[in-house]
């Protein structure tokens, strides 16, 4: 039996093989699952072994089989990486450590070599995951293009496709609840789409007869034919696929210098320790043990491990302070970066208002009888039965009211135009002033324009075909969204700017009501990429904070980007530099002022690293500096920055809290 579908003027009878449907789900690499993540825990594991046997007088032997196993556990890769570098005449900073590693080993101070090699294997590790949860997030984006598509055939037929294989002109049918196969115009048929994934607007859209449609969004009950007016490659979900990965691109000269900082460091340590040894040993007649050992010293006390600690544990601390207070921050780069912002631009939906329609105003036309209890009241039963986000925005309305609605019969839906049913035996129809509103002058000719004005969604009641009432429905603002908006401006100096995919009118009403007044409407996501290059461009260094699919290009260009966590889409969340895990606006600012206090720590640790080393270094080379006291210097200046960047750990350190000695909102990160 086949049953058949209603286009508007045409019935297609439906396959029998249908195309997939299903919630769109992400790939994601479980943090085990890397060989980098493994190896870093076990030299970790094997460090803590060897260093509980030797305070516990274990035989020596079982002491150094532990370090010496933790040696090889944790640097294997980068020993490996570093020899095929140096193969194509280049030297890194990990074949560098390596070899003070065993340097160190070699004179005796292998708990000094295991440190070195567990704190470079977890860093590899970290950035390992980082890079593959990157790749995740890009595989999931192309996720929301389906993978087939239901094709009509010349001869009036149907066959399922790959969506790969669709041409412009070909013609596909979509039925209610799937996703759009092809970026396209509809030709026959009528629905409501979300596309929130692609413009960020928190209601579906109606679409009818030479609309526009775009692959990966979500049809509603109507069933559409769509010429396919682009290819799969050029769709607007695979130019998102394009620019994330082409922003991402555009961080590889930063790279580059980083690079070069380090072929240059690890080349200067090498031939002034090779010199050390060399000048006294060959020119001077010194003993080789004498020679080697003032070497391997300054090997020692040259390595960049308080340089290390000396960013590290401030940066680690203030991640951990951020997480408490619920904002998970990706790394320690993030952290740092997060204190240079000088401008921030904020989505709409989802970001500075909740992304959930409600019902603002009720208002009941002149000459009815009903007050708005009984408007509600009868909007609510007409709309109980319809899943749209308007319907059940009415029907919250009048339970939060404590309303409940009466009994309906001969309910009927319409994609585009609304609802109608019977209740108590009067005909009640809520729907778009389009469609009520034909052919039919009165009160609500005003009323409507001056709630699409206010920036609402204007929704008609009428009652047996006359209307008596105009409901307005808005996206309202997360609590907090005007004073995140102020505390951003006194931090940067600048004001915040509002990207957003939603209508002009909508987006002016929201920027009214929190504060903002550079506003930008109707951008699709090549557009907000251009914004945010625009600003950049001009001097800032900018943080885009969102929540969607849409938003994450934007996130990819920006010199920041942070996603909302619990409204957050998969991208937005694995693009974003940083997650505001429970949708607080107001732990934005304080993140940023965390985030320079870190900074300014920072700075401070690196003058007491480099002074400790610079001074232990010349003694070295112009004297005779005693082994152990040239460890104790060493592991002394690691021990004060590693203190002073644990300060951040505090509560108090936390810009936001509110009087001192008070508890962190705790959010389980």
């Amino acid at each position: 039996m086949t049953m058949a579908a209603t286009t508007g003027r045409t019935a297609i009878a439906e396959p029998a093989a249908a195309p997939p449907r299903g919630p769109v789900t992400a790939h994601r690499t479980r943090l085990w699952a890397l060989a980098e993540v493994r190896w870093a825990a076990a030299a970790t594991a094997l460090f803590v072994l060897g260093v509980v046997a030797d305070v516990a007088g274990a035989p020596g032997w079982a002491t150094w089989t532990l370090y010496l196993s933790c040696y090889v556990a944790g640097g294997w890769e980068p020993l490996w990486a570093g020899l095929t570098a140096l193969r194509e005449k280049s030297l890194d900073v990990d074949l560098l450590m390596i070899v003070a590693a065993i340097g160190a080993a070699s004179i005796g101070q292998v708990l000094d070599g295991g440190l070195l090699i567990v704190i470079f294997a977890t860093s590899g590790a970290l950035e390992a995951y980082a890079t593959q949860r990157t790749a995740d997030s890009v595989r999931g984006l192309l996720d929301l293009a389906p993978e087939h598509a239901t094709r009509l055939t010349a001869a009036g037929g149907e066959e399922v496709v790959a969506t790969a294989e669709l041409v412009v002109g070909d013609e596909i049918l979509v039925r209610p609840g799937e996703r759009v196969g092809a970026d396209g115009e509809v030709i026959d048929g009528a629905s409501d789409v979300d596309q929130a994934t692609i413009t960020g607007e928190p209601l579906p859209v109606p679409k009818l007869m030479g609309d526009e449609v775009f692959a990966g969004t979500l049809n509603g009950g109507g069933a559409l034919r769509v010429l396919v007016t682009r290819p799969a490659e050029d769709s607007v979900v695979a130019r998102i696929v394009a620019m994330v990965r082409q922003a991402s691109d555009t961080k590889a000269p930063t790279q580059l210098f980083i690079e070069k900082i380090e072929q240059r460091y690890s080349v200067g340590i090498v031939v002034a320790t090779l010199l050390i040894f060399a000048v006294p040993f060959f020119g001077l007649g010194q003993s080789l043990d004498d020679a080697l050992l003032r070497a391997m010293t300054f090997m020692i006390v040259a390595s960049p491990c308080a340089v290390v600690l000396a960013t590290m544990p401030p940066l680690l601390a203030a991640i951990a302070n951020a997480g408490r207070h619920g904002v998970l921050v990706k790394s320690a780069v993030v952290m740092e970066r997060l204190g240079a912002t000088d401008r921030v631009a904020f989505d709409k939906t989802g970001t500075l208002t909740e992304g959930t329609p409600r019902v603002a105003d009720v208002r009941v036309l002149p000459g009815t009888q009903l007050d708005a209890a009984g408007v509600l009241r009868l909007a609510a039963a007409a709309e109980y039965r319809s899943e749209h986000p308007l319907a059940r925005a009415v029907v919250t309305a009048a339970a939060e009211r404590g309303i409940s609605p009466d009994p309906v019969t001969d309910f009927s839906s319409a994609p585009g135009r609304g609802v109608s049913a019977l209740v108590g035996g009067h005909r009640i129809e809520v729907g778009s002033p389009a469609h009520l509103l034909r052919e039919i002058t009165g009160p609500a000719d005003t009323v409507v324009p001056e709630l699409e004005e206010a920036g609402r969604t204007a929704v008609v009641v009428r009652v047996d075909g006359t209307p008596v009432a105009v409901l307005g429905i808005a996206d309202r603002p997360r609590p907090g969204a005007a004073g995140t908006v102020r505390a951003v401006a006194e931090l940067t100096g600048a004001p915040p700017v509002l990207l957003t995919g939603d209508n002009a009118r909508a987006a002016r009403r929201l920027a009214r009501e929190v504060g903002i007044e550079d506003v930008r409407a109707g951008l699709l996501p090549e557009d907000k990429v251009a914004a945010v290059r625009e600003l950049e461009d001009a001097g800032y260094r900018t943080l885009v904070v969102g929540d969607g699919v849409n938003d994450a290009p934007a996130m990819a260009a920006a010199h920041l980007g942070v996603a909302m966590g619990r409204a957050g889409s998969d991208l937005a969340l694995e693009t974003s530099d940083a997650v505001v895990v429970r949708d607080e606006l107001d732990t934005i600012p304080s993140v940023i002022a965390l985030s320079r206090r870190a900074r300014r720590v920072v700075m401070a640790n690196l003058v007491i690293a480099g002074t400790f080393i610079s001074v232990l270094v010349v003694w070295d080379l112009a004297g005779h500096l005693p082994l152990p006291l040239g460890v104790a210097g060493h592991e002394g200046s690691t021990v004060i920055v590693g203190l002073n960047g644990l300060r951040l750990l505090r509560s108090a350190a936390w810009p936001g809290e509110r009087r001192q000695g008070a508890e962190p909102r705790r959010t389980g990160v």
